[in-house]
């Protein structure tokens, strides 16, 4: 009599879940907190920005109150699904965790919009989940006449509101359930849908989390570090949050730059790291590379999830990390399951099975996993089904009652808690009681821990103007070095850079296609287009270099010095980047605009050291082209970089352009002040003010902009009269920097200044290129005080007379000798409107007024 056989299911263990929101839970973990428990983190400027749990629990209660009263007051309604959304457009900040805290006390649920989407893709977004409200950084025509409001003027709103608790008669309700998130996935369509996370649904996923994974003794810092339109997001800020530890917010800029990322890391002394394989692979290459300092010991939990993690990537893992020391996890899952539904701990390489494929391990609590055949039959063990999911880990559906038929009744259940089926449209084999992954069922894949469809790439090619044909493959689909390949044929001149360029505007940037121009898409016999050949060419022309496209590579311009090294230098970035660069390498190619991207660069910057030219990573991702990176560079046996020489010439009409520019960056992008109306005011708001200015900055002849010994612009300093300065309409938010300035300057030049034309030279505007490092900033910030000066004594001048509200500027002032006429406390400022618009900057946070007299 022969054995029955097992089928696949998976069930992970029962657990009681006791139905709470979040909200409530931080409110109860915020009154046992003790009053000076930090709760967020976040470091600007050179500053770190701390607050309690307490404090972030009573500005979230004023932030509800202020949601409400908008809502309420406007009448504002209820979406076709009849939830009350918030959207939110803003980076990350400790003013993002607050606000998205607020947002849950007011009832309502928060959907976010990246700052970086297409300004297609949020008006699809906005247009389907129609947002009751919209909070952002930045305005856009794209938010389709929803209500908005900046995060500062909300803050504004909120003041005189009481911090005490929002009790559950004041709150808005949803029709249907207690929804907590909505985040927009890539769709079969063509057309991004929002999925449905009620707080029952994270809380499941999260209380898996506590009892499996438990916070440590000394884990008192944790990372948010992912993107809020990513799912593992909402584990990364309410997981630590829930569990009474600090969160630092991590911006991006940072999380791209392995060195930088891995230091704050370690400053820190983080025990646990959400992540993509992706990053762990630049990590991991980061951390061989500086083998002689052991980094990140305290890091003893690395959860990777959102792709593949494959065996070698694993190998790699436990060549660094001591085996039975540290654990590497493997989650699997989706935003329509709360990010995860299985999980595999690795504490070596000996627990490889099964041809050293990784599995994606067993079910979290609350949650079965079925393998069905075409006929929604469980297969035997060790057959492959495809994956269906069920529990209470299950997202509630789509925005808008989308794709009903991915969310199935049960019919294999008898608990009504596993009454609904999702179909993932994986596929998937169980043996010994564990799970492994084996590909899509459809045209999905992941890339850095983003889902993509290819339907959606596919869409968005095939509408662009020129495009006649356009097929999107994935070329080594869940590997680290996938792709997404775009296969087009014209009928217009278009080549492939311009396609990619288009791109930009309508897809998020992990989307964009690499664009391969081809005369015919082939068909099958059946008339079918035939994919394999597309790949199979591609794959020629990546391993038989004859067959490709030769790199052009320019060598106009480089310095006699650097030629040895500049021929290293192009020549490693043509060998590693291939057939991916679309225009000639040269020492004005920027990495990133020819196929660059964080994984490659740390390729490029160790093959680079294997030739005995070094780079900090920091100083290669920062460089505006590989002329700045050649100035970074250093060898073995001499240094390429000089003491810097600077020389400089009055304004010309033809430096309006890079003078826009680098006062733009520097002021819109890293000003003091301007962070805390970085929400109300637009780069083109700098372009404005330029041009109202330029004419008078090159008449008067006092202005002037800076070059390095290679001829390149790196700074430029904008001077005037103090007494002949031109009268100019602002129109933009930028008139409360000024009503500011000279609610602090005009005072002083009046009384204590001497009278006159010709006399008080005022400096008005220092800014220096983007791509400087912050020992090339200072440089060059020393030469324009010096040549300044120089300037001032020779027009004759009595005095320079300027407010610095930068650190480093007011540091050069004492330098320099300024004199401090005034010194003060930037939150204190009351605008015309009545309002405190840098009411949000820590105490410390200066205007100096100061003078240098020159007799």
């Amino acid at each position: 009599m022969g054995s029955i056989p097992q089928l696949s299911i998976l069930k992970g263990p029962t657990r009681i879940l006791h139905p709470n929101t979040l909200d409530n839970l931080l409110e109860d973990i915020a009154g046992s907190q003790q009053e000076n428990d930090v709760a967020l983190i976040f470091e600007i400027n050179g500053q770190i920005r701390k607050h309690t749990f307490s404090e972030i629990n009573r500005m979230a209660n004023k932030l509800a109150r202020a949601l409400i009263e908008i809502i309420t007051t406007n009448n504002l309604q209820r979406n076709n699904d009849g939830d009350f959304i918030v959207a939110v457009d803003m980076h990350p900040s400790d003013h993002l965790v607050i606000l998205l805290l607020g947002i849950w006390k007011s009832g309502a649920a928060y959907l976010p919009l990246d700052p970086a989407f297409p300004d297609a893709r949020v008006e699809h977004i906005v247009k389907e989940a129609k947002p009751v409200l919209i909070v952002h950084e930045t305005d856009s025509k794209y938010y389709l006449g929803t209500r908005k409001i900046s995060f500062e003027q909300l803050v504004e709103d909120s003041r005189d509101y009481p911090e005490s608790v929002v009790m559950k008669n004041e709150k808005l309700r949803h029709a249907r359930d207690d929804l907590a998130v909505v985040l927009y996935t890539s769709g079969s369509t063509g057309v991004p849908k929002g999925v449905r996370l009620p707080h029952k649904v994270i809380l499941n996923r999260l209380q898996w989390q506590f009892r499996r994974f438990p916070y440590g003794g000394t884990e008192s810092v944790c990372v948010f570090k992912t993107a809020l339109t990513f799912v593992d997001s909402i584990a990364e800020i309410w997981g630590p949050l829930l569990n009474g530890r600090a969160l630092l917010v991590v911006p991006k800029i940072v999380t791209k730059d392995p060195e930088r990322f891995i230091n704050l890391l370690e400053n820190y002394k983080v025990e646990r790291l959400i992540l993509v394989p992706s990053l762990l692979h630049t990590m991991l290459m980061y951390l061989e590379m500086n083998l002689s300092k052991r980094y990140l010991h305290n890091l003893k939990t690395w959860v990777c999830s959102g792709e593949a993690l494959t065996s070698s990537l694993v190998k790699e893992f436990f060549k660094y990390f001591p085996e039975n020391e540290y654990q590497l996890c493997n989650f699997y899952g989706s935003t329509e399951m709360m990010g995860d539904v299985t999980y595999h701990v690795l504490t070596g390489t000996q627990q490889f099975e099964r041809n050293d494929r990784v599995p994606i391990g067993v079910p979290l609590d609350n949650t079965i996993i079925y393998l069905l055949d075409q006929d929604f039959r469980p297969v035997k063990a060790g057959d492959v089904g495809e994956l269906f999911a069920s529990g209470l880990n299950l997202a509630s559906g789509y925005v808008d009652g989308r794709d009903p038929e991915k969310f199935l009744d049960n019919p294999l259940a008898i608990d009504p808690a596993y009454g609904k089926l999702y179909r993932t449209g994986d596929y998937a084999r169980s043996e010994k009681g564990l799970l492994y992954y084996e590909g899509r069922t459809d045209s999905q894949v992941k890339i850095r821990g983003h889902r993509v469809d290819t339907a959606e790439v596919e869409k968005a090619v095939n509408s662009l103007e020129g495009v006649e044909k356009g097929v999107v493959l994935c070329h080594k689909p869940g590997e680290i070095n996938q792709s997404l390949l775009a296969f087009v044929v014209t009928e217009s001149p278009l080549n492939e850079q311009q396609i990619e360029d288009i791109l930009k505007a309508k897809l998020a940037s992990y989307m964009i296609p690499h664009v391969i121009l081809v005369e015919k898409i082939p068909l099958l016999i059946n008339g079918k287009i035939d994919r394999q050949y597309l790949l199979q060419s591609y794959e020629k022309t990546q391993g038989n270099q004859e067959d490709a496209q030769p790199i052009k590579i320019n060598y106009d311009f480089v310095p006699a010095d650097q030629m040895k090294a500049a021929k290293v230098l192009f020549e490693t970035v043509a060998s590693v980047l291939n057939a991916t660069v679309r225009r000639e390498i040269s020492i004005n190619t920027n990495f990133f605009d020819i196929g660059g991207n964080s994984l490659n660069s740390i390729y490029t910057i160790s093959k680079l050291s294997e030739q005995g030219y070094h780079i900090r990573i920091g100083d290669f991702l920062s460089a505006m082209d590989f002329g700045e990176v050649l100035l970074r560079m250093t060898s073995d046996t001499s240094m390429n970089i000089q003491v810097p020489s600077y020389s400089w010439e009055f304004l010309k009409p033809t430096y309006k352009s890079i003078v826009n520019d680098m006062v733009t960056t520097s002021f819109y992008e890293k000003a003091d002040l301007e962070q805390w109306i970085i929400s109300e005011i637009s780069p083109a708001d700098y372009s404005e003010l330029i041009d109202e200015l330029w004419a008078p900055l090159v008449e008067q002849n006092l202005s002037f902009i800076v070059k390095n010994e290679h001829g390149k612009i790196v700074g430029v300093a904008l001077n005037f009269d103090a007494r002949d300065e031109p009268d100019v309409e602002i129109r933009s938010k930028l008139t409360v920097i000024f009503e500011f300035l000279e609610s602090l300057e005009g005072p002083i030049r009046d009384a204590q200044l001497p009278p006159g034309k010709g006399v008080v030279l005022h400096s008005f505007m220092m800014a220096t290129h983007a791509s400087l490092s912050p020992k090339e900033n200072v440089a060059v910030m020393q030469f324009i005080e010096g040549e300044l000066i120089k300037i001032a004594r020779g027009r004759h001048f009595r005095g320079i007379f300027t407010t610095n509200t930068n650190p480093l500027t007011q540091q050069l002032s004492a330098v320099y000798n300024y004199q401090t006429l005034l010194d003060y406390q930037v939150n204190q400022f009351v605008a015309s409107d009545n309002t405190k618009p840098f009411g949000l900057a820590p105490d410390e946070q200066r205007a100096v007024v100061n003078w240098k007299p020159l007799d």
